[in-house]
């Protein structure tokens, strides 16, 4: 019985390799050829030569790599022109099923000349749709498998990341937009060759990028955004996380947004990143980095008085604080805690216009900052030239009239919360902080942090029990066609724990509906966020209550 089972066994074994060998030998001699010429028009028409494109990593706070953007082989339809026999027929008995009009598939069929023996029909095709391709077994037409993008979070930092799409030629594929594009030669590899001799040379893989951006944080940042954008029917948003100290990015989100899995599906106008390549005027926010340069400068403390008349009239021009109230004799803390525009136009003039220019190209409002993203624009202080009217001063003291990059504001305010040192942004965790300028004494950043820690402490809206939150408010008229409108653009910065910084937000909302003030909007949502962010680093109080 044993000796039997034996024999069968090793009968099974030899029959089996038998039908391996005729595989084999089927595959090389009788089909060698197809398989190797559909190999080459692959590689002469732009599509294997192309490496392995890198993989894309966020992080956690311990530090582990957790894989975002990837590659996956999808199915692919496709024809080799010269090899159809009848275009105008193969071209009718494909358009249902590729969903392609007629005409169309018929001049792709026909192709550009005898020798041309590649033509894309469908990309990322569908299973069944692939199965009614190889059923009607048209000669010229195949099914191949390629290697695409894939993100898997979908629309999870979208702007930041950008996508990989065909080239204008309609051959070749790289990076648009976002990191994609910005790290293109580095994520790509180096594309293998098809020698004249038919020789395929394989491409070299491309290396990955390893992000500071760390995913829970962004996710976070992502959800708060959107319930803020629902639920007061703005027009959009934006929120930025960085590490003060360093300037690394833990997180930029914007809405609307788009998924580069599906980018074709979505209008170009979201392609771009709000963050760092739109620009608007930030309003009250800005009076921080007005009073941080007086102080600076000396020519304020946090205790010196004004008389706050309400309104300021400069030539035929006046301006009032937001509140239409006089409050009298104030000081400049009281100026931060009220947000009073006389209060920041005072300290615009003792400080002088040419030293307030000065300093906010020391903050780098007239420079891009240099993060690792493509097509970064600069914010506009063209407003305030030397011979420009006085008012132009007054309003560019609280943020209107002038523009920034949500970006720079952000590490304006980062700088602060650093001891008055300015440090590029960056998202490649590969890259080692780079300090660009001291723009203020660590003296005046320590003032301005305990005013704006003042000024959260009055309003208690961006109050965390047991930490010390240093921020700032901001509600800015949207400009069109040369005068204000009644649409506003809420913004929140501010760092925490104000006695050492661990990070900072900003939180930008895009025109409310109803113009609510950002202490209504933007503000719970900062305090929101702050408080996951201490939760999740777990970063001790600073201050008893």
């Amino acid at each position: 019985m044993a000796i039997g089972r034996i024999a069968t066994l090793i009968v099974a074994s030899v029959l089996a390799y038998a039908g391996l060998v005729f595989n084999l030998y089927d595959l090389q001699i009788n089909h060698g050829e197809e398989y190797l010429a559909q190999a080459h028009r692959s590689y002469r028409a732009g599509e294997k030569q192309y490496a392995e494109r890198g993989v894309i990593f966020f992080t956690d706070k311990s530090g582990y790599d957790l894989a975002v953007v990837t590659n996956k082989n999808f199915q692919k339809i496709y024809a080799s022109p010269r090899e159809v026999q009848d275009y105008s027929e193969a071209a009718y008995q494909l358009t249902d099923i590729l969903n392609i009009p007629a005409e169309e598939l018929s001049l792709k069929l026909k192709g550009s000349g005898p020798k041309d023996d590649y033509k894309l029909l469908v990309r990322k095709a569908e299973e069944d749709m692939v199965n009614k391709v190889f059923d009607a077994g048209i000669k010229g037409i195949y099914i191949g498998d390629e290697s695409a993008r894939y993100y898997s979070s979908g629309n999870t930092a979208a702007q930041m990341l950008g996508f990989v799409a065909p080239d204008s030629d309609g051959i070749g594929k790289s990076g648009k937009y976002g990191l994609e594009e910005y790290y293109e030669e580095r994520l790509s590899g180096i594309p293998g060759e098809v020698s004249e001799g038919g020789k395929l040379t394989p491409p070299v893989p491309g290396k990955s990028l390893r992000l500071t951006v760390d995913l829970s944080i962004q996710k976070e940042s992502e959800r708060i955004l959107s319930e803020l954008i629902d639920k007061f029917g703005a027009k959009g948003g934006s929120v930025m996380v960085q590490e003060p100290v360093s300037g690394k990015i833990l997180a930029m989100a914007s809405d609307p947004t788009f998924d580069p899995n599906n980018y074709s599906k979505a209008d170009v106008s979201v392609f771009l990143n709000p963050v760092t390549q739109q620009v608007y005027e930030p309003g009250s926010v800005f009076k921080i980095v007005t009073m941080a340069s007086a102080l600076d400068a000396g020519k304020v403390t946090p205790e010196t008085k004004y008389n706050d008349l309400g309104k300021l009239t400069v030539y035929d021009k006046t301006i009032q604080n937001w509140d239409l109230k006089a409050h009298g004799w104030v000081t400049m803390t009281n100026v931060i805690e009220k947000s009073l525009n006389t209060g920041s136009a005072f300290a615009e003039k003792k400080l002088g216009h040419s030293a307030f220019l000065s300093y906010l190209n020391k903050f780098g409002f007239d420079e891009i900052t240099g993060i690792d993203l493509p097509g970064e624009v600069r914010g506009s202080l063209k407003s305030i030239a030397p011979k420009s009217p006085e008012i132009n001063y007054v309003t560019a003291s609280y943020g209107q009239g002038i523009s920034v990059t949500p970006i720079a504001m952000l590490g304006a305010v980062s700088a602060i919360a650093n001891g008055g040192k300015l440090m590029r942004p960056y998202l490649n965790s590969e890259l080692q902080p780079e300090l660009i300028r001291d723009v203020i004494s660590k003296a005046a950043a320590t003032q301005m942090t305990n005013m704006m820690v003042s000024a959260v402490d009055k309003a208690e809206v961006a109050h965390i029990k047991g930490y010390s939150v240093a921020g700032k408010t901001g509600t800015a008229l949207v400009p069109e066609k040369g005068r204000y409108t009644d649409r506003v653009i809420n913004t929140y910065v501010g760092f925490a724990p104000a006695s050492n910084p661990k990070f900072t937000i900003l939180i930008k909302l895009n025109e409310p509906v109803g113009a609510p003030l950002a202490g209504q909007t933007v503000v719970p949502a900062f305090r929101d966020l702050a408080q996951f962010m201490l939760n999740y680093y777990n970063i001790p109080p600073d201050r008893v209550e």
